[in-house]
């Protein structure tokens, strides 16, 4: 491609008076990666508002640098939108970092589609972004990572669990992945992670304070597609220390969006979608020859699939967590345990109440379980797709398997006198899902990219 003429920059607004519609572009200026030090340092640019990114991770001195290099590069390309988003100007300018075919493919779908959200809320339309770059398709690095040592990134969720627990049946030399801020950790993650028994890799993100202050410094805000850039770390954590694959949990439903706008599927878990996953691939391949690999091990697989995995995997049930709150980026508002009332509470209670008894259920939610809830009904008939709004803007499943999974629970006998999944099955009428397609839902769905060697067979089979 051509790159667009560069627009100079504009002059500095007066504190305060920060315009977010009269910024030009977004500007990708430099990154510089430590290995003695084990640190990352990204510089982007609004016009003349400059942001630095910073990300910390263990020393590397005997890393491939060109490997290093290339992967670095990744997370400078992939965490930029967290800085353009504060403004969404129409042109994106990558400077001397010139794009392979392949890696200008994912940025445009990453920041359009990626972003969709983000523009949804925003009343912006950012169909008509243009990305101003030189063309260069350099020779892949060939690296040799040991062999059968993957990485898992991990939540601490139930998707991350059942991945972990499937790969290390095969590969014991498996090691967690685990992304914070910096400075800070997450007590909930922490606990499952202790439960694995597995050596944790980690990084450190510090996202620029600016950002951090955006509605008081005038900036604009929303969802950004963070998965990737997890991802990208992931896979420069992996080439730092010779892993040989990076393993997602991201699933089947994924890809489902939470509401059509024009014509185009607005998607809160984008970059955790079969579409991301496949381009986030052809652009490691660009750069790597040799590893890691990168695929999600449960793409096959739906949420209900997942939950009755991991309902035979009780020893995380005590310690599990996917409430919203007990993630709160502000430390002092963070719970200790499932709120009971959020989207995520509720969600995950559904999928896993056809397979846990209610009494496991209330031991898990503390007493605190949403179907016993009956203030939560209109976010369960939400989730079931029963109400006029669209599914949440959260990491949840959509709606068959939401369906399906309240009618399977409703036909334990432990659940027949609960009123809330009674009555989103009357509510379901005509609606309701033959056994066999219930049956269809626990069954691997559509394509993966899970190469032969970390394939699940017990779960594939």
């Amino acid at each position: 491609m051509t790159p667009q003429r560069a627009t100079p920059p504009r002059l500095a607004s007066p504190p305060g008076a920060f315009d977010p519609a009269g910024v030009a572009a977004f500007v990708y200026d430099s990154f510089e990666l430590d290995l003695a030090v084990g640190t990352l340092t990204c510089h982007y640019r609004l016009d003349d508002m400059a942001f630095v990114e910073r990300l910390r991770f263990a020393p590397a001195i005997g890393a491939h640098p060109a490997a290093a290099e290339r992967a670095a590069r990744l997370v400078f390309l992939l965490a930029g939108i967290s800085y353009y988003k504060a403004a969404a100007p129409p042109r994106i300018e990558f400077g001397p970092h010139s794009l392979t075919e392949a890696e200008a493919a994912m940025l445009k779908a990453f920041y359009i589609d990626g972003l969709g959200e983000y523009a949804y809320r925003n009343q912006l339309d950012l169909r008509d972004l243009t990305f101003s770059y030189l063309s260069a398709e350099p020779a892949p690095v060939t690296i040799a990572a040991r062999a059968h040592q993957p990485l898992v990134p991990f939540g601490g969720g139930i998707d991350s669990i059942v991945t972990l627990e499937a790969v290390r049946e095969r590969h014991t030399e498996t090691a967690l992945f685990v992304l914070s801020r910096m400075g800070d950790r997450f007590a909930a993650l922490e606990a499952a992670a202790s439960v694995t028994g597995l050596p944790v890799l980690r990084a450190e993100r510090e996202l620029d304070e600016k950002v951090l202050r955006s509605a008081a410094l005038g900036l604009r805000n929303g969802h950004v597609p963070v998965t990737a850039i997890l991802s990208a770390i992931a896979v420069l954590v992996a080439v730092l220390n010779g892993r040989s694959a990076v393993i997602m949990s991201n699933e089947w439903s994924a890809s489902s969006g939470n509401l059509m706008l024009d014509g185009r599927s607005i998607n809160h878990q984008y970059s955790k979608s079969a579409a991301f996953e496949t381009l986030f691939r052809d652009a490691l391949a660009d750069s790597f020859s040799g590893g890691p690999e990168y695929f999600s091990l449960l793409r096959p697989f739906c949420e209900l699939a997942i939950a009755r995995r991991f309902a035979e995997l009780t020893k995380y049930h005590a310690t599990f967590r996917s409430c919203n709150r007990a993630f709160s980026l502000d430390a002092s508002q963070r719970l200790g345990n499932w709120c009971g009332v959020c989207d995520k509470c509720c969600f995950i209670d559904l999928i896993l109440a056809p397979f846990l008894s209610a009494s496991a259920l209330a031991r898990i939610f503390d007493g605190r379980e949403p179907l016993d809830n009956p203030d939560t009904t209109a976010t369960f008939r939400t989730l079931l797709d029963l109400g006029p709004g669209p599914k949440p803007f959260e990491c949840v499943g959509e709606r068959t398997e939401c369906r399906a999974a309240a009618q399977l629970a409703s036909e334990r006998a432990d659940r027949r006198s609960n009123t809330t999944l009674a009555q989103l099955v009357a509510e379901l009428g005509a609606n309701l899902l033959s056994p066999a397609e219930i049956s269809g839902l626990l069954r691997p769905i559509g394509v993966h990219h899970i190469p032969e060697s970390y394939a699940p067979h017990h779960l594939l089979g």
